[in-house]
C-alpha cells in the first residue's frame, strides 16, 4: 500500500466511522440511502429540487442546450430525462416540444415533476427506478437521454452506459453532465498558502468521505447525506467509447469568476472545474462491417483501401 492510499484509510478510519458502514454497504443500500437524501432534498426544497421558472421557458433551447448540441429542434422526439427528477428538466423538454420520459430514484422528486406535468398540461411519463436499471424500455425507445449530474451515485458505471446505449435508437445522443475527479478529490477550501490540496486516492472503488468542514461550498458540490463514488476519467469517457458512443464535443461548463472570493464556489472553480458535460452519439452497428473494410489512416507507400 502506497503513501496516499495509508493516508486515505487513516482519514476515513479515524476521522469518519458515518464511512466505515457506507464502505459495507451493497448496493441496493447505496441506492436506498441516496433515494432518501434525495427525498428529503426535494421536501426542502433544495436549489437542485425547484422546478423550472417561466423564463426558462420562454426559449427552452436555449436553456438547457446553449452549445446547440440538440441541433435545434426536438419536436416530437422521445426524450429521456435519466435521474433528472424536480420538475426542472421534465418542464424545459416538453416545452422544447420533446415526448418527455423522466427515470428518478426518489419518488418526492418525481413528485414534483408531476406536479409540474398537471399544472402546464405537459403529457410526461414518471418512473421510479434506479439509473442502471432501465429494463422497462424497449430497445431503441429513445431518440435522446439527457442526464444531469449523477452518475457519482453509483458505484459503478458500465450498466449504466449500457443500458442507456440499448434504448437509444441508432445514431441516437446521450448528454451527459458528471463531477470531475479531481472535485471530488479536492478540499473544499483553500489552505493557508491559499491552494486547495487532494484529500482522497484516485484509485479507489470506496465511497468519497463528506465533507469534513460545512459550509456554503461544499454544500452546493455535495448532497448532504448522499453516498458518492470517484469515478476515473477512462471509467467516464473510456466508459461510454466502450458502451458503442461516439464522444463529439465535451465541455466544462464555466463557474469561475476572477473576482470571486478564494473561499467561494467561484473561486474553487478557477482551480477545479466542478463539472463536464459530453456530447456521445451512439454508434450506428448496421454499418459496422463497412466501418471494419474502409481504413480511417492512410499510411504513405500504401495504396488507397490497403491496412
Amino acid at each position: 500500500m502506497d503513501r496516499d492510499e495509508m493516508m486515505d484509510r487513516d482519514e476515513m478510519m479515524g476521522r469518519d466511522e458515518m464511512m466505515d458502514r457506507d464502505e459495507m454497504m451493497d448496493r441496493d443500500e447505496i441506492l436506498r440511502t441516496n433515494g432518501r437524501a434525495y427525498d428529503r432534498m426535494a421536501r426542502d426544497r433544495a436549489p437542485l429540487c425547484r422546478p423550472a421558472a417561466d423564463d426558462d421557458l420562454r426559449d427552452p433551447l436555449a436553456t438547457v442546450d446553449p452549445a446547440g448540441w440538440l441541433d435545434g429542434d426536438i419536436r416530437g422526439r422521445h426524450l429521456l430525462c435519466l435521474a433528472a427528477g424536480g420538475g426542472r428538466q421534465s418542464s424545459v423538454y416538453a416545452a422544447a416540444g420533446a415526448v418527455v420520459t423522466v427515470v428518478d430514484l426518489s419518488p418526492a422528486m418525481l413528485e414534483l415533476d408531476r406536479q409540474v406535468a398537471a399544472e402546464r398540461g405537459d403529457p410526461v411519463r414518471l418512473v421510479n427506478t434506479s439509473m442502471d436499471e432501465l429494463s422497462m424500455f424497449r430497445d431503441g425507445e429513445f431518440d435522446v437521454v439527457v442526464q444531469p449530474v449523477s452518475s457519482c451515485y453509483l458505484p459503478e458505471l458500465r450498466t449504466l452506459f449500457a443500458e442507456v446505449a440499448r434504448v437509444l435508437r441508432p445514431s441516437g445522443l446521450y448528454i451527459s453532465q458528471h463531477k470531475t475527479p479531481t472535485s471530488l478529490q479536492a478540499s473544499y477550501t483553500p489552505n493557508r498558502d491559499g491552494r486547495y490540496e487532494l484529500q482522497h486516492a484516485y484509485y479507489r472503488d470506496r465511497p468519497v468521505p463528506p465533507p469534513s468542514v460545512g459550509g456554503a461550498v461544499s454544500a452546493r458540490l455535495r448532497e448532504p447525506g448522499a453516498v458518492e463514488f470517484l469515478h476515473r476519467w477512462e471509467q467516464i469517457v473510456g466508459g461510454i467509447c466502450r458502451a458503442g458512443f461516439v464522444v463529439e464535443d465535451l465541455v466544462e461548463p464555466v463557474h469561475a469568476k476572477p473576482d470571486a472570493a478564494a473561499d467561494s464556489f467561484a473561486g474553487r472553480a478557477r482551480f477545479i472545474a466542478p463539472y463536464v458535460r459530453i456530447k456521445a452519439r451512439r454508434r450506428d452497428t448496421r454499418d459496422a462491417g463497412t466501418a471494419r473494410r474502409t481504413p480511417s489512416l492512410w499510411v504513405p507507400g500504401t495504396r488507397r483501401g490497403e491496412t
